[in-house]
């Protein structure tokens, strides 16, 4: 039998209620391709933060006891970080060992397309913090270009519609204003984005 993958884990936070639908437990994951002015968790990006390297089956020993709060209410897991979508084949085949649980990611869509489309297939719910859709803002809050998270949303969109994606245009100080979160949220509605968090 084939190795199972591995991710690095660095927290995982039980009996959660603002992660995604119902009781979840958020999975944050180590590692991100950005790096922004403000990020909440700068932790996940330091070499020297401590991880543990699991198994989807390890991971699953150690959610499995919130099984029946999961069922009962709609939740289960939301992945986050960090970014999780550069572990979809762990989050995978994590999903397929879970019964009756729902899925969400956290994420920033800045990621390989084929990663994309491997999360579409398993993951039920996607909450996009996009920043900002102009590109020098984006790029001088993240240190990246924005490219690829818009040409990703437009692929998740294809892949499971818009009732399963939610953005959020974050006001971020220093870097763009009230109207510029304005001008994001009318880009992305030509997109065919219909939730947002602002």
């Amino acid at each position: 039998m084939a190795n199972s993958v591995t991710a690095p884990i660095v927290a995982c936070s039980r009996l959660r209620m603002q992660d995604g639908d119902g009781i979840t437990t958020l999975v944050c994951f180590h590692g991100c391709p950005l790096r922004c002015k403000y990020c909440l968790n700068p932790f996940t990006l330091k070499q020297e933060t401590k991880f543990s390297t699991v198994t989807p089956m390890e991971l699953y020993e150690q959610v499995k006891k919130d099984s029946l709060y999961f069922i009962a209410t709609g939740g289960g897991v939301t992945f986050g970080g960090g970014e999780p979508l550069l572990r979809t084949d762990f989050i995978k085949e994590f999903t397929n060992l879970c019964d009756g649980w729902h899925f969400c990611a956290e994420t920033s869509l800045n990621v390989p397309p084929e990663n994309v489309e491997t999360a579409a297939s398993c993951i039920d719910f996607f909450i996009v913090d996009c920043k900002d859709t102009n590109p020098a803002i984006y790029k001088a809050y993240t240190g990246c270009d924005n490219t690829q998270m818009l040409e990703n949303l437009k692929l998740l969109l294809r892949l499971v519609g818009p009732e399963r994606v939610v953005v959020r245009i974050p006001l971020i100080p220093d870097f763009n204003t009230e109207k510029d979160q304005m001008k994001s949220k009318e880009f992305l509605q030509e997109l065919g984005i219909i939730k947002f968090d602002l």
